[in-house]
């Protein structure tokens, strides 16, 4: 019983610690009562590794990071559309990369373009775009060489991600999850991206049945 409890602890206090770490606008509902279509777009990475690489080599590490949790996103996008109806349907990736490379758009330089003119370009209602700062390949897994009381307390700090969903048409911020990783957070990229958004789901604004309920408290 004291493990079950104690498992029921640490799962309440990584709920209410993810949580915190949302923020969602006021005004989410006044901007985003049109969407149906969001582009996600490879993720702008830094990458702080004790590896001695070539500047090239990071680059090229980075963007392949970036890549991934992109790809991750829309892996988990696609497997909850099967349990759960959002309310937006989701760009295929290949087609928002396909679409940004035919515009000259490069993961080098996607940052100096707005989310008014990136949404434009790929004609979508909307842009879930982030940030990765790490000092491990998430990619290549996370470190397995830990003991227990590590997993338990969380130790080993291997950077943070945030997540963020922006209005295509206004260029506002309409949502964003920020979250640590460590050797709690996944073995790889996928893993860390479907549990944190599982952690996040309670709080992830296209979800058909949490709008629903929004809208029952309005009326």
């Amino acid at each position: 019983m004291k493990r079950i409890a104690l498992y029921i602890f640490i799962l309440t206090s990584v709920a209410l610690t993810a949580q915190k770490n949302i923020y969602e606008s006021d005004k989410f509902d006044d901007f985003s009562g049109e969407h149906k279509v969001l582009a996600i777009l490879p993720f702008l990475t830094n990458l702080d590794l004790k590896d001695d690489i070539s500047k090239q080599d990071l680059i090229a590490r980075e963007e392949k990071e970036g890549y991934a949790v992109q790809n991750a996103l829309e892996t988990y996008f696609s497997k909850r559309k099967k349990k759960k109806k959002f309310s937006v349907e989701f760009q295929n990736i290949k087609n928002t990369n396909a679409v940004l490379a035919k515009n000259n758009i490069t993961y080098q330089n996607i940052d100096v373009y707005t989310t008014k003119e990136l949404s434009e370009i790929l004609q979508v209602d909307g842009i879930i775009s982030g940030t990765l700062d790490l000092n491990i390949l998430l990619s290549k897994g996370i470190p397995d060489d830990f003991s227990f009381l590590d997993y338990f307390l969380g130790d080993a700090n291997y950077g943070r991600i945030g997540i963020k969903i922006s209005d295509g048409l206004t260029g506002k911020l309409l949502w964003k999850y920020e979250k640590e990783i460590n050797k709690k957070s996944g073995k790889n990229t996928d893993d860390l991206i479907d549990r944190m958004m599982r952690l996040a789901s309670r709080k992830f604004p296209y979800d058909r049945e949490k709008r629903k309920d929004r809208k029952k408290g309005k009326d």
